[in-house]
């Protein structure tokens, strides 16, 4: 199974806003592929935003979901995959 983390840079000012489309994001990408997600932003930076989706089975159609739907959020996203070693 692999783990994804997508990261990202938001301005402050757009963080309340952001999370209410992030939560959307998350019930559409559960729905689709049954992976929950959870949303996490740096200690020393709340500007620095990631998503984590842990124990992904079908890559594809996980992926295929991700961009579609994270490209609603309409901003640049950096997606980093993991498998256990």
């Amino acid at each position: 199974m692999t783990n994804y983390y997508v990261y990202y840079r938001v301005d402050a000012g757009q963080l309340a806003a952001l999370r209410l489309c992030v939560q959307d994001l998350f019930e559409t990408i559960e729905r689709e592929t049954g992976v929950r997600g959870r949303w996490m932003r740096r200690r020393d930076d709340a500007a620095t935003c990631m998503e984590v989706y842990e124990g992904v089975k079908d890559e594809q159609a996980f992926e295929a979901v991700l961009a579609r739907e994270g490209a609603s959020l309409g901003i640049e996203r950096k997606v980093e995959r993991f498998v256990s070693a």
